[in-house]
C-alpha cells in the first residue's frame, strides 16, 4: 500500500542517492594527494579521476534518458545505484590507475542517468501540492555532498586510507538501491524525451547563452577547486584540512538557500561569478586565517551556481522541463570534466597558484557574459 509516509520515504531515498552520487563524484578532490601517491602519478594526472566522470555524464545524460524513455523509473534508479556501488568497490580494489579510471567511468554513467531521471520526479512522488517542498529536499543533497560527504570522506581517508572511503560509499549505494525498491512506487514513463526536442532547445538564444555562462562559471570553479587540496597543504596543517573543506561546504549550503530567495537569478549569477573570481585570485596569497575567510566567500558563491544555472535553463525552456534538465545536467557535467582536465594541464605545466589565476579569469568572463545576456528572453 502506497501511503504518504512511503512517498516521502521515496523522496528521502532519491535524496540519499543524489548525496551518494555527488560525494562519489567529487570525493577525489579531498583525496587527490594520497591517490596520486598510491599510483605514482602527478596531481594533474590524478585529476583525471574528476575529468572522466564529468565527461561520461555529459554524454550519458541525453543518451540514457532517451534510450530508457519507456522503462519504469523505479527500476532505473535502483539499477543505477547498484552500478554506483560496483564503481565504489572497484575503485577501492583498483590495483592500477587505469582500473580506478574505469570505476570513474561507471560513476559518470550513473551521474548522467540518475540526475536526468531523478531530479524531476518530485511531483510524481508526492503530488503537485508538495512538489516544491520535495524538490527542495532532493536538491539539498547537492551542497550536503560538499558539506558532509567530501570532508567525512577526506577524514576517513586520513584515518583508514582513501580506499576505505570508497568502500563505505559502495555500501551506502547498495542500501539506497534497496530503499528505492522498497519505498518508491511504480513509475512508468509518461513523457518521452527525444533527441529532436533537445536539438530544438539548442536553437533558442536563451538556452545557448545559458550553456556559455554555465561553461565559464563551472570551468572556473572545478578548474581550481579540483586542486584546492594541494594548495591548502602548503598553507594549513594536514590535520585541519578536512575542517577547512567542511567550512567551505557549510558556506555552500548558505549560498544555495540565499540563491533560492533571489528574484533575479541573472543578478545573483553575476555576483557569484565575481565572488568566485576574487576568491581564487587571492587564495594563493592568503595565510591560514585569510584562506578560511576566502573559502567561506567561495562556498557561498558557488552554492548559488547550480540554482542559478538550472533556473536559467528552466526559464529558457518552460515548455520542456525534462529536456531542460537534461541540458542542465549535460552542460554542468561536461564542464566539470573540462575544468578538471584544463586545470591538470596548468598544474603540471606551471603550478597550482597559476591554475587559480586562470580560474579567476574564466569567472570574470562569465560575469561579463551574464551581464550581456540579461536581454535574453530567459530573463525578460
Amino acid at each position: 500500500m502506497i501511503t504518504p509516509a512511503n512517498r516521502w520515504a521515496a523522496v528521502a531515498s532519491v535524496t540519499v542517492g543524489i548525496f551518494a552520487i555527488v560525494t562519489t563524484e567529487i570525493l577525489p578532490i579531498g583525496l587527490l594527494t594520497p591517490i596520486a601517491d598510491a599510483f605514482g602519478v602527478s596531481a594533474g594526472t590524478a585529476g583525471w579521476t574528476m575529468t572522466v566522470p564529468g565527461l561520461v555524464a555529459a554524454v550519458a545524460a541525453p543518451v540514457v534518458t532517451v534510450a530508457t524513455g519507456r522503462l519504469d523509473r523505479r527500476w532505473m534508479l535502483a539499477g543505477l545505484m547498484f552500478l554506483l556501488a560496483v564503481a565504489g568497490f572497484l575503485a577501492a580494489a583498483a590495483p592500477a590507475f587505469w582500473v580506478l579510471l574505469t570505476a570513474r567511468f561507471l560513476v559518470g554513467l550513473v551521474i548522467g542517468g540518475f540526475w536526468s531521471i531523478g531530479s524531476g520526479l518530485a511531483p510524481r512522488l508526492v503530488g503537485a501540492a508538495a512538489a516544491a517542498r520535495a524538490t527542495a529536499v532532493i536538491f539539498a543533497a547537492v551542497p550536503l555532498g560538499s558539506v558532509l560527504g567530501v570532508p567525512l570522506g577526506t577524514f576517513v581517508g586520513q584515518l583508514a586510507g582513501w580506499r576505505t572511503a570508497f568502500v563505505l560509499l559502495g555500501v551506502l549505494s547498495l542500501a539506497t538501491a534497496a530503499a528505492l525498491l522498497v519505498f518508491t512506487p511504480p513509475l512508468p514513463a509518461k513523457e518521452i524525451t527525444r533527441m529532436a526536442v533537445l536539438s530544438g532547445l539548442m536553437r533558442r538564444s536563451g538556452v545557448r547563452s545559458g550553456l556559455i555562462v554555465t561553461f565559464l562559471v563551472v570551468l572556473a570553479h572545478f578548474g581550481t577547486y579540483t586542486y584546492l587540496t594541494p594548495l591548502l597543504r602548503d598553507v594549513v596543517p594536514p590535520g585541519v584540512l578536512s575542517g577547512y573543506l567542511l567550512v567551505y561546504g557549510v558556506a555552500g549550503i548558505a549560498g544555495t538557500f540565499l540563491a533560492g530567495l533571489g528574484r533575479k537569478p541573472e543578478v545573483t549569477f553575476a555576483a557569484a561569478a565575481a565572488l568566485i573570481a576574487a576568491s581564487v585570485f587571492l587564495l594563493p596569497h592568503a595565510g591560514p586565517a585569510g584562506a578560511l575567510a576566502l573559502l567561506v566567500v567561495w562556498g557561498v558563491a558557488y552554492g548559488a551556481v547550480p540554482v542559478c544555472s538550472q533556473a536559467w535553463f528552466a526559464r529558457a525552456a518552460p515548455d520542456a522541463p525534462e529536456a531542460a534538465t537534461v541540458l542542465f545536467t549535460a552542460s554542468f557535467q561536461a564542464t566539470i570534466s573540462a575544468g578538471a582536465l584544463a586545470g591538470g594541464f596548468v598544474v603540471d605545466a606551471v603550478s597550482v597558484p597559476a591554475v587559480m589565476t586562470c580560474g579567476g579569469v574564466a569567472a570574470i568572463l562569465a560575469a561579463a557574459v551574464i551581464r550581456g545576456a540579461r536581454r535574453e528572453p530567459a530573463f525578460r
